[in-house]
């Protein structure tokens, strides 16, 4: 018995009962179950902030466009995840092509070449494609909250699918594929600040820009239909946002629970300075308001999380709390109608933390090393919102040049629950 392998002896009896995929899927790589049953957990809780956006966006607006509001939300699980498994995945993680603008793989177009690819982490490349699908279906989701109440379901249909194979797989690529430009340039994007919030936000603000304000706006007063929905889809955001941030560290060790400690922080921090501010400003704290300091604190941590400590993550939430607080009361003061504030939390949310994570990051730095961060965040955002910025406004341009993106007027009024779905979010008739 001297000879006897615990080890090996039990690997054969695994392999004789489940097959040889059952342990290595590659020769060579070893399949780690605890890191991919995290990160399938992060799949799962990713897809969970879709629901809760459409939650969370429904309940702000009115009673007659509740359905039709979510349906933003829900078809971007459809589209965008059929867009991702076909060339999605390619084009954001492949190698460059066209100067590397954006990726290819001709392996990765429905995803035919990864069947059993084990990355060297140890995770199934099955799982990695599917974790950063959901990252490509809720991206556009957000910008729909810019133009809340006042677009056609086709057209927005359309505008999504297009927008996801213009903006964002570039976007995905500069800054999290190995070849990327920024990637080369280490520009810190742990959990999408520019790839998703910055380009969501922008984008946003410029569909909403072009197609102009809601009927009556600003002198008709738009109160929302139901924050107890609003309320319940921010804490769905919330519990969603630890697969957002943590499994984008695509581990299960130390660096995990770093990145899940400062979005907790983060959000928590958030929500309290956005308390606090209304209180001063207002004299009362709104339920609206906390939600919207949980969204922001989120936000600015999300390209963060992978570098900062509990201290610099509530530092973030703060200042992007007030940040985002008065960016939206100047909203309201150049009257532009941002619907759900999608630029107001989500774009001014993070550049904060974008630009500012180089205050607070793990570990001693030299004033040349943060300066020469600082700058590389500098252009990384710039050249987001810039990018993001050109490429929507010819993209709505031409969708609603060819079948309409804003909705006629009588559809508007009749709200977009009966007129593009035949459909009654509440089962009512009234406003």
């Amino acid at each position: 018995m001297k000879h006897f392998n615990f080890k090996t002896a039990t690997v054969l009896i695994v392999l004789l009962l489940f097959g040889t995929n059952a342990v290595f899927a590659q020769e060579g790589t070893q399949v780690d179950t605890g890191i991919t049953s995290w990160m399938l957990t992060s799949t799962a809780l990713v897809l969970l902030m879709v629901p809760g956006l459409a939650m969370f966006y429904g309940g702000l607006v009115r009673k007659k466009n509740v359905l039709g509001t979510m349906m933003h939300s829900f078809v971007a699980m459809g589209v965008m995840a059929v867009l991702w498994v076909v060339v999605g995945y390619a084009m954001s993680f492949g190698e460059n092509v066209l100067g590397g603008w954006f990726g290819w793989n001709t392996d990765y177009v429905f995803l035919r070449g990864i069947d059993d690819k084990i990355m060297d982490g140890g995770v199934p490349e099955y799982v990695f494609s599917m974790f950063q699908g959901k990252f490509a279906i809720i991206t556009p989701a957000l910008i729909a909250g810019a133009f809340a109440e006042r677009v056609t379901f086709k057209g927005y249909v359309i505008f999504i699918a297009v927008w996801g194979l213009i903006v964002y797989n570039p976007l995905c690529h500069w800054v999290w594929a190995e070849g990327g430009f920024l990637y080369q340039m280490d520009a810190i994007d742990f959990a999408g600040g520019t790839v998703v919030h910055i380009s969501a936000g922008v984008s946003g603000l410029v569909a909403a820009l072009y197609l102009g304000g809601r009927r009556g706006h600003p002198k008709t007063m738009v109160p929302p239909s139901n924050l107890v929905m609003t309320m319940m889809g921010a804490g769905l955001l919330w519990v969603g946002w630890f697969g957002f941030n943590a499994g984008s560290s695509v581990n299960s060790g130390l660096d995990t629970a770093q990145a899940l400690t400062a979005t907790q922080a983060a959000a928590a921090a958030g929500a309290l300075a956005w308390m606090l501010i209304e209180g001063i400003n207002q004299g009362k704290a709104t339920a609206l308001g906390f939600a919207s300091g949980i969204l922001a604190g989120l936000v600015a941590v999300t390209p963060a999380a992978g570098v900062v400590q509990p201290m610099g993550a509530m530092a973030l939430g703060v200042l992007a709390s007030a940040v985002c607080y008065y960016a939206i009361l100047l909203k309201d003061k150049l009257g532009y109608d941002d619907s759900l504030d999608a630029f107001g939390l989500h774009g001014m949310g993070g550049i904060v933390g974008a630009i500012f994570l180089v205050f607070f990051m793990r570990g001693e730095h030299t004033t040349e090393e943060i300066m020469s961060q600082l700058g590389v965040q500098v252009l990384a955002v710039v050249i987001a919102i810039a990018y993001a910025a050109v490429t929507t406004l010819i993209i709505v341009w031409g969708i609603d040049k060819l079948v309409g993106l804003r909705a006629k007027d009588k559809d508007e009024m009749q709200g977009l629950d009966a007129s593009y779905h035949g459909e009654h979010g509440y089962g009512l008739l009234n406003l």
